[in-house]
């Protein structure tokens, strides 16, 4: 219930929306990265890791760009402000879905779909973003999950399917898994694509009863399917572009994957 008293009515739209907004989450400390600088700004290749995200996003040539700071925001800020954004502030960190909530103001003028990437997953691709949205499109969802099949997925959300594997019956955190679902090898990617409408109606409903206490985004797709509401996903060909940055280790093996990427472009260039 809202604070209102209200249940939250959650309507999938007759018309299919091609509008684009992109939320980009960046308020993270990233403890596991051993260091007092804002996660988003650890340096990839001498450009800030939120750099590479930024420009994949615009890249897609979004109606809407919406940084979420909180950690260090005004450094965040002074680092992004040639980029064409606004800016939602989450002051406490209690979660994805939470950090979400902050960027209803920000979109409460925009209609479409609404993109949600990190600012610590920098390896993801213009071309498998365009692939999402077309897929979220194609199949007429009002949410859409990268995921992606690893062979250790230790750490990551599940993608639980039926016993056919064509429906998605649940997302679940790791820490919350069973036993059983922690075998499932198919992992949520944290990239998203969501109808904007229900997004923000669902994550009125989510709840932090969990072993985090924090506000996750995925639950927004177990609203749905509460609501019979259609949700997919979409299989990523490349599972390196879904890894995130949260060690100096990781932050280390994303740079040998750029400097490979950009080894290549150079060699089809010649």
């Amino acid at each position: 219930m809202l604070a209102n008293g209200h249940a939250p009515t959650l309507l999938q739209g007759s018309a299919q929306m091609h509008t684009l907004a992109v939320v980009i989450m960046a308020a993270g400390k990233g403890t596991r990265m051993k260091s007092d600088l804002a996660k988003v700004l650890h340096p990839l290749l001498s450009r800030p890791m939120i750099d590479y995200v930024l420009e994949t996003a615009q890249s897609l040539q979004p109606k809407k760009t919406v940084l979420i700071v909180g950690h260090q925001a005004e450094a965040v800020k002074e680092k992004t402000r040639y980029a064409r954004v606004e800016y939602a502030m989450q002051e406490v960190q209690l979660g994805t879905g939470h950090a979400v909530m902050q960027a209803e103001e920000a979109l409460a003028d925009f209609e479409g779909n609404v993109l949600v990437l990190s600012g610590d997953t920098p390896l993801v691709t213009t071309a498998t973003l365009q692939k999402l949205i077309e897929h979220h499109e194609k199949e007429q969802a009002v949410a859409t999950v990268l995921s992606a099949h690893l062979d250790n997925p230790t750490g990551y959300g599940r993608i639980i399917r039926s016993a056919d594997g064509k429906r998605i019956i649940k997302m679940v955190e790791h820490k919350d898994a069973s036993p059983e679902e922690r075998l499932v090898s198919e992992i949520n990617s944290g990239i998203y694509v969501f109808k904007k409408r229900e997004l923000f109606s669902a994550l009125r409903c989510i709840r932090n009863n969990n072993a985090q206490k924090e506000y996750y985004l995925p639950d927004v797709f177990n609203v749905f399917l509460e609501h019979g509401l259609p949700i997919t996903a979409l299989v990523t060909e490349s599972s390196e572009e879904i890894c995130g940055v949260n060690t100096p280790e990781q932050l280390q093996e994303a740079e040998n994957i750029l400097r490979r990427r950009l080894a290549l472009h150079n060699q089809l260039a010649m």
